[in-house]
């Protein structure tokens, strides 16, 4: 029995062509999560017939690979033989380190020609070997923005998104970040109800814009290793309403405010005041989301005194306003009366 199909009719419908690219060491949820939803697809979009997507895999020579942890893939091509494709996503993983030179310079000679070129955590790196990210602004798994960076000083890194769009090149950050941008291209081509309906099913966020945030605060900021500058972290965490600017936090801290501030940034890897700005915004999204208070509210107990400050900190960091984080994330709970 068939699953009714909601979202784009079949009339609307043209076969997108998605090319994964496989070789040893690849990760296998980079692999297996894009390819998940694309796949998934075909219960919300098209039909049996006419699926939105036809995915395909391909190693150079066609044989199998043995990706990270040892899952063996048998693909469904030779690269070399690959004629088309829509789109192109290349995997990361400990094998791009030892690729064959051909698979660079398939992707340097044949990439260009694609609509969309996506890769998923460190297979950023393949894209920058073969020139395709020279000029761009791109991200990778958090722990290997530095190293590509450093590598590939023509490429803009950023390490915050989950993903990155520039042009028809697609880069993501760590492995679930794959299913984002997977879902972001599929609600581009079907709309956002088809894309629900697959984020639904696969029981994933609809879906994290690209600019959330890899880590949230206290994960990715380092913990202070002095006593007085770890408490003031916890403390500030606790007391966004209070007083939280250098010379007070270096009262609290026992030091002059140049120390502080030498001290704090040298253990924490980020400035005082932008420690503050990413604690407030975090606690913010937090009460956005889990929370019926309104805007307002939330802007007083975070420590932003008006809606119109807490806003601007919205789009500064986040390109999105209080209102529509809060419509992407809001759990059913905190709707609105009347909303479904």
């Amino acid at each position: 029995m068939s699953n009714p199909r909601r979202g784009a009719s079949i009339a609307e419908v043209r076969s997108r062509s998605v090319l994964v690219v496989l070789f040893d060491g690849a990760q296998p949820l980079d692999v297996a999560g894009p390819l998940d939803v694309f796949t998934t697809a075909v219960n919300f979009a098209g039909s049996e017939s006419t699926p939105p997507y036809v995915v395909r895999t391909a190693s150079l020579g066609g044989g199998p690979v043995r990706c990270a942890g040892g899952l063996h893939v048998v693909p469904d091509l030779d690269l070399l033989d690959v004629e088309d494709a829509d789109v192109v996503l290349v995997p990361g993983g400990p094998g791009v380190e030892h690729v064959d030179d051909r698979l660079v310079t398939w992707l340097r000679e044949r990439a260009p020609g694609v609509e969309r070129v996506v890769s998923v955590c460190t297979g950023a790196f393949l894209l920058a070997q073969a020139g395709l990210l020279d000029g761009r602004r791109a991200t990778t798994h958090w722990g290997s923005c530095e190293i590509l960076a450093s590598m590939y000083p023509s490429i803009e890194v950023d390490p915050s998104p989950i993903f990155v769009r520039d042009g028809p090149i697609a880069t993501s950050a760590g492995v679930t970040a794959g299913v984002d941008l997977a879902i972001a291209l599929v609600e581009e081509d079907f709309g956002r109800a088809v894309a629900h309906e697959i984020a639904r099913l696969l029981v994933v966020y609809l879906r994290r814009p690209g600019n959330q945030a890899q880590f949230s605060v206290q994960l990715s900021a380092q913990i202070a290793r002095s006593d007085p500058l770890r408490e003031v972290q916890y403390w500030a965490v606790a007391n966004l309403t209070s007083d939280l600017s250098i010379p007070a936090m270096a009262q609290r801290a026992g030091l002059s405010t140049r120390q502080f501030s030498r001290a704090f940034t040298e253990q924490v890897g980020v400035t005082p005041g932008r420690y503050v700005d990413l604690v407030r915004l975090e606690a913010a999204q937090r009460m956005l989301t889990d929370t019926r208070d309104g805007v307002v509210g939330i802007a007083r107990r975070c420590g932003y005194g008006t809606a119109e400050a807490m806003r601007r900190a919205f789009l500064r960091d986040l390109d999105v306003s209080p209102t529509q984080y809060r419509q992407t994330f809001a759990k059913p709970t905190v709707l609105a009366p009347g909303s479904s």
